[in-house]
Order: structure tokens, then C-alpha cells, then sequence
């Protein structure tokens, strides 16, 4: 079993090592899938984080840097939805522009920062 998750985790590891963020999404997959599940959710998690990673681009350090010292708002945003990765934010929740790179704004819900493509809605980053 763990031979076949391990064939498929390097399966798209090939398919997919052009892309930067499929690198970065499985590397990231496998290290979260093996503190959760061992070494078969290492590779689990190398699969989903390659797939997923391949999708959406991380932000840029300093797009990061800003959102996690921006400061908080008077109320927080609520939303009923789980905010994950690659979702889209209901159309109600208003997005702060990131004043130097368009290409991205936050929301900050509860303790948490999110980064946000503001064109699509879609969440880029999860900051605890």
C-alpha cells in the first residue's frame, strides 16, 4: 500500500514539476500529511498539496509580511462557510486592498488573516 501512494505521490510530482507551486504545494503536503498521518499521510498529502499547490501561486514574502502587521479591524468578518485555499469568499465580505500589489487583499476573520485574490475572490493563504 504505502509503495502505491508513494508511486502516485512521484507520479505527480513528475507530471507537475514545471510548475513551482505544485513543488511547493506537495512539499507542503507531505510535511503536514506526515505530522497527521505518518508516512501514508506523507504521501497523501504530497499528492493533494501537488494538486492543489499547482493551482494557486503562494503570495509573495512581502504581501505576507504586510497582511500579518496590518492592523485590526474594529470587527472581525464572520463567515458560516469554512474559508479554505482555493474557495471563493461570499460576495458580501468585503476584501482590504494590499495597497502595493493589486493582485491581492486580506480579510481578517477572527484570529485569523486571510489573503485574497481580489478579482476572483479566492483564497491564496490561510495566516493563524
Amino acid at each position: 500500500m504505502k509503495r502505491i501512494i508513494l508511486a502516485a505521490a512521484m507520479t505527480c510530482l513528475a507530471a507537475s514539476a514545471y510548475a513551482d507551486g505544485a513543488v511547493t504545494g506537495a512539499v507542503g503536503g507531505a510535511a503536514t500529511g506526515a505530522i497527521v498521518g505518518g508516512p501514508i499521510g506523507a504521501g497523501v498529502g504530497a499528492v493533494v498539496g501537488g494538486v492543489t499547490g499547482a493551482v494557486i501561486d503562494p503570495p509573495p514574502a512581502e504581501v505576507v509580511t504586510y497582511v500579518q502587521q496590518a492592523p485590526m479591524p474594529a470587527q472581525p468578518v464572520i463567515v458560516q462557510e469554512r474559508v479554505a485555499v482555493g474557495a471563493a469568499l461570499p460576495a458580501d465580505v468585503v476584501v482590504t486592498p494590499v495597497p502595493d500589489n493589486p493582485h491581492y487583499g486580506y480579510v481578517v476573520m477572527g484570529q485569523e488573516r486571510v489573503i485574497v485574490e481580489p478579482q476572483t475572490r479566492k483564497v491564496v493563504q490561510v495566516i493563524q
